[in-house]
């Protein structure tokens, strides 16, 4: 695939491969489009949520479970 760039975003590119360790410039492209795909996904859970049915609400004790939850998951997939 080849891109073409009007030269100001050329340099802007150039520019963030340089500043922020970037072997070429289609590592930066790519880490973009990451970066997008994980936005689209974040948006389609929370709209997901948003049209979702209300539920109970969460107190203190309900991110007690879930912390020993995380916890639990973790001591369980661990390697040893």
């Amino acid at each position: 695939m080849n891109i073409s760039l009007p030269e100001t975003l050329k340099t802007f590119v150039d520019l963030q491969v340089s500043q922020r360790g970037y072997g070429t410039s289609s590592e930066y492209v790519r880490e973009l489009i990451r970066k997008d795909q994980d936005r689209l996904q974040l948006r389609e859970l929370l709209m997901n949520g948003a049209g979702s049915a209300p539920t109970a609400p969460v107190n203190g004790t309900y991110f007690d479970g879930l912390r020993d939850r995380v916890h639990q998951a973790i001591r369980t997939h661990s390697p040893r």
